[in-house]
């Protein structure tokens, strides 16, 4: 037993005084002589036997009454070790999407932020973190509204951030007990690694699921163009049950232009095709009806009108290969000879192909060197008799290559860099027995760029990245049948491409994405992207003949936005959240290390509330007082 007040059990001592009144009682008997007292003296003795049991009950009781008094002004409790403590809580409440999943009406979001609101006392402190928004140190009353407004988010810490962000949201005190509460619903994407163990913190975990697991949601779509006046849109839609029919429409802007519906048999993926016209603007919007989450029910894709991408061919070359590999609907190709070249025309151009060229001028060298420094791409390909040291001269402006030495040996083209950015999509796996095209004669080189295809005899075909290609022998037709393979199409199509980074037909938020907008800004201009009410400035770095727009943190919510330049609408770019909330795959919470695991909000606190519980007793000692003045009572009436 413990006293709340222990120092008030130092007037126990006083007991003493009436014991001390009691034995040393100062009265005095006068004896009186009196006649006849025999029957008198037997009247006195018999008297005095019933007072004294009198006064020992009455002191006994009254001892008793004042001790318990004095015990219960020292209020006495009993309560377990850490009762007594001081105490730490940090709640950890996912908003993810898939928090949208319900129960009974309500999502689980909402449902943990109601149980919350009712069962923490509105005088606890505490600190409170979600996805994106932390709350330090406040009590519920201070953050009950945004509590009820809280958005749902794409973001989803996994379990060991959780515990790390926990960790800096306690104190460094060692004499408090440190409580983390993670109510989330667990996915198993939140497992991404070993949770760090932390012997000061007590974890309680509180699995929010929902009754059902079927959500159906539209993962991503592709364009198809088979060269007609449509072109088909596949949408590729996971989650649905055996025989399940989802309606799906198709918006243009505001205009319904088409309505179907997508079928799952015996599987959870199904796709559905529209036809839409070639070549025309779209700001479009596909949506679906289901009764699952409802974030991934909606999903945006826009297509702009067509830019070329500016190519300049500086070729002594006969073939016409690059002709055929640019067509004018997709690219402005200029293909002009080294004697004929306008350097002015350099400026304007998005990718420049040396090919076939036997020198190249110190004042070309210089001039490729500011394109390529200005974010320009550049192609080189030699000849077969290329001046070695002309061609070195200009690499060693814009990367560590080095022609080495010319060897006439037919060798076939056999390695693929699969993994390359340049082959990003092209392969849906790696091919084995490929039809590999050769080359007569190569040119030996060293260079740390990274190998794109290569010789069987390991050495380097084609190499390069960010901006800047190198083959190591002559496309000609005498020298190689390169131009005549398949591979040749991917090849200088991507590395074309690549050069003017177009916004694709959509983006997913929270990756990092890079977008080109052929235009020029005056000093101290900018782009800026909106959509309704919302405008931000991306990061953006201004070049000759374009601007780069790099998205990463914004925007933060999905929809088609719009990039402006002083209020001139330029492009359009479409935004989806990721669909990596769309699974609905749990983990099991027995997996997770030994952690203390509640069904629901409530039980959790009645838990805490018993392991925090402090019995109080001094109730008990003012009825036992009160019962002992009832007995003093009763001793007075009852012995005379």
């Amino acid at each position: 037993m413990q006293f709340k007040h222990p120092e008030i059990l130092w007037a126990l001592f006083l007991l003493s005084i009436p014991i001390l009144i009691h034995l040393f009682q100062l009265r005095r008997f006068k004896k009186t002589p009196f006649t006849n007292v025999a029957m008198l003296q037997k009247v006195v003795s018999e008297s005095r036997k019933s007072n004294t049991l009198k006064k020992w009950l009455l002191l006994v009781t009254r001892l008793l009454l004042l001790a318990a008094l004095i015990i219960a002004f020292a209020q006495p409790f009993s309560s377990t070790v850490t009762a007594l403590q001081q105490k730490e809580t940090v709640v950890y409440l996912d908003n993810s999407f898939s928090m949208q999943a319900k129960n009974n009406g309500l999502s689980l979001l909402e449902k943990a932020i109601q149980d919350l609101v009712k069962n923490i006392d509105t005088e606890t402190v505490f600190s409170l973190f979600t996805n994106e928004s932390t709350f330090r140190d406040v009590s519920v009353k201070d953050i009950q509204n945004q509590l009820l407004s809280l958005p749902y988010t794409h973001r989803q810490l996994s379990l060991e951030d959780i515990q790390l962000k926990a960790n800096t949201l306690f104190s460094k005190s060692n004499g408090t007990i440190k409580n983390l509460m993670v109510i989330s619903d667990f996915q198993q994407r939140m497992a991404t690694g070993p949770i760090p163990s932390d012997s000061t913190v007590q974890s309680y975990y509180v699995p929010a699921r929902p009754k059902g697991s079927v959500n159906v949601s539209i993962d991503s779509i592709y364009l198809e163009d088979d060269f007609s006046d449509q072109t088909k849109l596949h949408i590729l839609l996971s989650g649905g049950s055996n025989d399940q029919t989802v309606p799906i429409s198709l918006y243009n802007g505001p205009s319904l232009i088409a309505k179907s519906a997508a079928k799952f048999d015996g599987n959870t993926t199904s796709e559905v095709m529209f036809s839409i016209p070639s070549g025309q603007e779209i700001n479009g919007r596909i949506i679906i009806t289901d009764n699952g989450l409802g974030y991934d029910n909606q999903f945006f894709f826009n297509i702009n009108t067509k830019e070329r991408i500016k190519v300049l061919a500086i070729s002594a070359s006969t073939g016409d290969y690059l002709e055929r590999l640019y067509p004018e609907e997709d690219f402005s190709l200029m293909k002009v000879p080294i004697d004929q070249l306008d350097y002015s025309a350099l400026e304007g151009q998005h990718m420049v192909i040396l090919d076939n060229l036997n020198t190249i001028p110190n004042s070309l060298q210089n001039v490729l060197a500011s394109f390529k420094e200005d974010g320009g791409t550049l192609v080189v390909v030699p000849s077969q008799n290329s001046d070695l040291a002309s061609y070195n001269s200009l690499f060693s402006q814009l990367s560590s290559v080095q022609f080495l030495e010319k060897v006439n040996n037919s060798v076939n083209i056999t390695a693929i860099a699969f993994g390359h950015p340049l082959y990003k999509n092209v392969f849906e796996n790696e091919v084995a027995n490929f039809q590999y095209p050769k080359v007569g004669q190569y040119y030996r080189i060293r260079s740390n760029l990274p190998r794109i295809l290569s010789l069987d005899n390991n050495e380097p075909f084609l190499l390069g990245t960010n901006g800047l290609y190198c083959f190591t022998a002559s496309l000609e037709p005498e020298n190689s049948n390169f131009t005549a393979s398949p591979l040749i199409v991917p090849t200088f199509y991507n590395m074309a491409t690549s050069s003017l980074k177009l916004p694709e037909i959509q983006h997913t938020l929270g990756q990092a994405e890079s977008v080109d907008i052929s235009t020029q800004l005056p000093n101290d201009a900018i782009l800026s992207v909106s959509k309704g009410d919302e405008t931000f400035i991306p990061l953006q770095q201004s070049l000759p003949n374009k601007v780069r727009l790099v998205f990463e943190q914004n925007p933060t919510s999905d929809g088609i936005y719009t990039i402006t330049q002083n209020g001139q609408a330029l492009k359009n770019i479409s935004f989806n959240y990721p669909r990596s909330e769309s699974q609905l795959a749990y983990l099991d919470m027995e997996s997770l290390n030994p952690t203390n695991t509640q069904e629901s909000i409530g039980s959790l606190f009645t838990y805490l509330e018993a392991e925090n519980n402090i019995a109080a007793y001094w109730k008990w000692f003012v009825i036992l007082a009160l019962l002992l003045a009832l007995v003093e009572v009763i001793i007075q009436k009852i012995i005379p």
